[in-house]
């Protein structure tokens, strides 16, 4: 099995930054991707930004130019970069990753979840 654990998030006022970590670990052969989705309650968990192996990099576009993701394959880790933070940004970020486990088996996994919160 995968576990992906989130950190970096937390309170941060309107026009700031937050760098979210999220690290893979566990038995598996290879990731495919890692990516970063949010929440906001009463609403659907939206896709923020994808970094797939071997192609690159896909944001949404109300984060684009704001946001970056980047990993660090040595540790399994990839990491959202989050300038010029506004209250819409507001939500529960969630690290995905797409898996081959050992017997080849393609799993896709969530982690719990970090809260992000942008207000004055």
């Amino acid at each position: 099995q995968v576990q992906l654990v989130e950190s970096g998030g937390g309170l941060v006022q309107p026009g700031g930054s937050l760098r979210l970590s999220c690290a893979a670990s566990g038995s598996f052969r290879r990731i495919n991707a890692m990516g970063w989705y949010r929440q906001a309650p009463g609403e659907q968990r939206e896709l923020v930004a994808t970094e797939i192996s071997g192609v690159g990099t896909n944001y949404a576009d109300s984060v684009k130019g704001r946001f970056t993701i980047s990993g660090d394959n040595s540790k399994n880790t990839v990491y959202l970069q989050m300038n010029s933070l506004q209250p819409e940004d507001t939500a529960v970020y969630y690290c995905n990753a797409d898996v081959v486990l050992g017997g080849y088996a393609r799993v896709n996994y969530w982690g719990q979840g970090t809260q992000v919160t942008v207000s004055s």
